[in-house]
């Protein structure tokens, strides 16, 4: 199975699908029985809503490719189409994948179910979900489970040698390295008015001591008058109007707190310290305008920086209280997602509270929420 992963990470790499003239697939029976046990088996997957038909004669090798091509999408991309979907900005590659070719290289080794495995996610949270179904009973949690599953299959399969989640559903942001949880920390959220959008990104590097650069739509809220009518306050408060723009300078005070990452994105949103360290005691976290708010951020910020800077210069740059922006060599892919029901950490399945009412039809507001939101390059929705 790890060659075939092998290859399916060399097709990605070249960006897209093979344009060779197309070859009959052979099958033998045995194969073809194994593809329609494997079709058979979608259920188990959380993929029962997927239209794939078994029922096809033994000997017809153009109908087995047709399901086998049909499967493997379905493994790859899922099936569901609504809004939840339209609201995941996650990107993938994964269509590119050239299935002809693998199916192919996976039938001439009788291989096709490492293929299929190869296929799965492999964050250990999917592996979890799908051993919870195979024991859920309750037709609610199981709905929960399988829609969870088809959010990892709408995640790329290859995520990075190490990467970052934000599960806004869990007010947690996790390191991954391998596939392997590497360290934790909480996060703080949108509010459901103004809710975390779902998306990806890379993080190339830490800005220390930042400037606060405010959206209009906050500055509305009062910060816009407090600066023109109580110009004092807005001074003590480290509010600035220059080069028209409202700011606010670097300082204990500061909304991002002492650092925020370098996640270009075209939702304004990034993940931040704030000064308000209370709000992490609580268990439902959903204070934000958008942005994420992360516990420990300097931990956080020293663990990512660790291989480019040492946490004794980070110290020194804070003490000064001057902005400074620290690159990290390897951009680390961060994908803000929205999962609730996965896997813990002693392999069984936590279900969370579905704060933006995503996982069902109560969701059809917030998609318009999410969607319509203007961003405003440089700022962020603390």
């Amino acid at each position: 199975m790890k060659k075939l992963i092998i290859c399916i990470t060399a097709l990605l790499s070249v960006g897209t699908a093979s344009a060779e003239p197309e070859t009959q697939i052979q099958w033998n029976p045995a194969q073809v029985v194994h593809l329609q046990a494997l079709i058979d088996n979608m259920p188990a997957e959380g993929l029962a809503d997927c239209q794939v038909s078994s029922r096809f004669d033994i000997n017809d090798a153009k109908a087995a490719t047709a399901a086998a091509k049909q499967l493997a999408h379905a493994y790859l991309e899922g099936c569901l189409k609504g809004l939840d979907r339209a609201r995941w900005h996650i990107k993938s590659r994964d269509h590119l994948i050239d299935n002809d070719k693998l199916i192919k290289l996976a039938l001439s080794r009788n291989e096709l179910g490492p293929l299929f495995d190869a296929y799965r996610p492999k964050n250990p949270h999917y592996h979890a979900l799908q051993k919870a179904l195979a024991k859920e009973t309750d037709p609610q949690k199981r709905a929960t489970i399988e829609l969870n599953m088809e959010r990892w299959r709408w995640m790329p399969l290859f995520l990075g040698e190490t990467y970052l989640i934000v599960n806004a559903a869990s007010f947690e942001v996790t390191l991954w390295k391998q596939h392997e949880k590497v360290g934790a920390w909480p996060v703080i959220v949108g509010k459901t008015k103004t809710p975390t959008p779902v998306f990806d990104t890379k993080v190339s590097g830490v800005i220390v001591n930042p400037w606060w650069e405010i959206p209009s739509s906050i500055v509305a809220e009062g910060i816009g008058a407090m600066v023109r009518n109580r110009p004092a306050t807005a001074r003590r408060k480290g509010y600035v109007f220059q080069n028209g723009r409202y700011r606010q300078r670097p300082g204990p005070g500061n909304a991002l707190g002492l650092m925020k990452l370098i996640m270009p994105n075209s939702y304004s949103v990034y993940l931040h310290d704030t000064p308000n360290k209370t709000l992490f005691a609580n268990e439902v976290r959903t204070y934000s305008h958008g942005c994420v708010r992360v516990g420990d951020a300097i931990g956080f910020a020293k663990t990512l920086l660790a291989d480019d800077q040492s946490g004794e210069a980070v110290d020194v740059i804070l003490e000064k209280g001057t902005t400074q922006a620290l690159t990290i060599a390897n951009p680390i892919p961060i994908y803000i997602a929205y999962f609730t029901a996965e896997g813990s950490d002693d392999g069984d399945v936590i279900f969370y509270p579905d704060i933006y009412k995503r996982d069902g039809s109560a969701g059809q507001i917030l998609a318009r929420t999410d969607t319509n939101k203007k961003s405003e390059p440089g700022v962020c929705y603390s």
